[in-house]
């Protein structure tokens, strides 16, 4: 192999990905055709076999090749199964722009491809959904009318046969040859997504290098789930645009995949060799009716049953729900549900560390899960702001509950939160606004939503999570109007007086199921700590089956009506 190496100098190499071959002149020996490829990152040769082996990834710096069409589909679709759609459009050539046909000609034989994008039917590990591949080979994937035509009848085919779809999205934007009617087709193709959303039918798109223009500004951004690739280039205006315009050079990063997620616009980052499992994953989380999984569920199994722990004061409550050694929101979501997937982003500013929030199964049945998140340790908690959730947060909570209620999914929340974020930029963002924008639209879910306070429940931080149809709480949480300490300020002038001040506030569980407020206790043996809890985690799976059974025997009517009944009469 070092041998080969040396010799590649002296040879031709192939660039996998680009539009460019670059040619040397070939002296004695030579390597044979096509066996070293240059990766379009770091520039280095690599065996040609390595690099198809590992997902077209450069092996060395993990960089991205650019692939073609009949790859992708190789990658993601089962063997055989993919039948393409409305291979025969007729081109348009609305601007008469000289050599335009001609053009396509030229592309459409060196490419082996109709237009830049490919549509289809496939299955992915046995999954039926519509697949489509934007290939940047073919005039940068541009959208001109045959584009947005197949993507447009590709969309409204899977409407009617009610069908996923998913769309590999690539281009440098607008096809420029077709002018306004290349436009037009941003509208058209987010019309058709419109009635498929509409229709309840799962839509991912799939970002990759580059993504960039109309397409950015119509399809690729409409995803239930958006996903991207590593390092992928996204954005509306190109970054050299971009310069040119504002006279300053972008940060470093400025516009990959990874500062998209950072600023909450996709839900995550996926590898190609994760692909394909994530993609069936998605599809098959997103198809299941809870109504029909939970009515197959039997009642009558032994329960679970926790002796409670011994009477304690006020202040002790408030001492154990903020403890470091308590469990947090992902502890609970890893031992009660199974393949949590998490989704990330609020789609429009960032991706709040302080909410985590996803897909997850419970004994086959698809839920969405959302929690409040406190770290462990001052890095975590940087990561985290201490459980305070910025507005962020909360909208990026607010998009995952609107999307279960959209695939009929029962929603779990887990809150714990010394209170909301606030501070110069929560309030310039609207953080009363996005609180009570939650309360407001969590009280016309159609899906159950069970809420279950695990630590502190500080004030319309953690209400903004709790507009639930039965709200739960751990035997050593609290919920409360503010803090204590808090509390004594404002009505004692004396914030030392915190712990007289939770005696009279009434803010632990059994105090809150005295008054209404809440539906169950969970009790706590012992405080709730890494080590014991299995057997609390336990106790909630089964109590939470138990909810999703009655739940599972309501009208979404009857559901949003008992929600607002259950918090009118307090």
């Amino acid at each position: 192999m070092a041998k080969l190496k040396n010799l590649f100098k002296k040879t031709n190499y192939i660039s996998i990905g680009r539009n460019v071959e670059e040619k040397q002149e070939q002296k004695t020996p030579s390597v044979p055709e096509g066996l070293w490829v240059k990766c379009p990152k770091c520039g280095e040769p690599i065996y040609k076999e390595d690099v198809r082996e590992n997902f077209y990834v450069c092996p060395k710096c993990q960089g991205y090749f650019r692939i073609k069409t009949k790859t992708r589909i190789r990658m993601v679709a089962d063997t055989g199964t993919f039948e393409p759609w409305f291979e025969d459009l007729e081109e348009k050539n609305p601007l008469q722009y000289p050599g335009y046909e001609a053009k396509l000609e030229e592309l459409r034989e060196k490419t082996h491809i109709k237009e830049a994008v490919t549509i289809g039917k496939c299955k992915i590990d046995g999954e039926e959904a519509v697949l489509g591949v934007c290939d940047a080979r073919f005039l940068m994937a541009s959208m001109g009318y045959v584009v947005g035509e197949k993507i447009t009848r590709a969309i409204e085919r899977a409407t009617k046969l009610r069908l996923p779809v998913i769309l590999f999205c690539c281009s440098g934007g607008a096809r420029m040859q077709e002018g306004i009617v290349s436009l037009m087709q941003m509208a058209k193709t987010s019309a058709a997504l419109k009635r498929h959303s509409d229709a309840g039918l799962l839509y991912i798109s799939v970002l990759t290098d580059p993504t960039t223009g109309g397409v950015t500004a119509s399809f690729a951004m409409l995803g239930d789930v958006i996903l991207a690739e590593p390092g992928a280039l996204i954005g509306f205006a190109g970054p050299r645009v971009i310069e040119q315009t504002i006279g300053e050079k972008l940060p470093e990063g400025f516009q990959r995949a990874e500062f998209l997620l950072e600023k909450g616009i996709i839900d995550g980052i996926i590898e190609r060799s994760k692909l394909k499992n994530t993609l069936s994953k998605l599809i098959r989380y997103h198809k299941i009716d809870y109504r029909t999984v939970m009515f197959e569920k039997k009642k009558g199994k032994e329960e679970i049953v926790i002796d409670e722990t011994k009477e304690i004061s006020a202040w002790e409550h408030v001492e154990i729900s903020r403890s470091a050694k308590r469990p947090a929101s992902l502890d609970y979501i890893e031992r009660i549900f199974n393949g949590f997937m998490e989704l990330h982003g609020d789609r429009s500013f960032r991706d709040d560390g302080a909410v985590v929030g996803g897909i997850a199964l419970i004994d086959g049945q698809p839920v969405t899960v959302i929690g409040q998140q406190k770290g462990k340790n001052t890095k975590e908690n940087l990561v985290r702001n201490f459980g305070m959730v910025s507005p962020e947060g909360y909208r990026k909570a607010l998009r995952l509950m609107k999307e279960a209620e959209k695939f009929r999914r029962p929603i779990i929340n887990f809150v714990d939160t010394p209170g909301a974020a606030c501070g110069i930029g929560a309030e310039e963002r609207g953080q009363g606004e996005a609180i009570a924008r939650n309360l407001k639209e969590m009280f016309g879910l159609k899906v159950p939503v069970l809420s279950i306070l695990i630590g502190e429940g500080g004030s319309g931080g953690a209400l903004a999570l709790a507009v639930a149809n039965e709200v739960w709480m751990m035997e050593n949480a609290t919920y409360s109007i503010l803090s204590p300490e808090g509390f004594a300020s404002i009505l004692w002038k004396d914030g030392k007086r915190a712990k007289e001040a939770s005696e009279v506030m009434k803010i632990t569980a059994k105090d809150l199921k005295e008054l209404g407020i809440i539906e169950c206790i969970i009790p706590e043996q012992e405080p709730a700590d890494l080590e014991n809890i299995e057997e609390i985690a336990a106790y909630m799976k089964q109590r939470i089956k138990q909810f999703l059974y009655d739940c599972s025997k309501k009208t979404p009517k009857q559901l949003q009506e008992e929600r607002y009944d259950r918090f009118r009469k307090m």
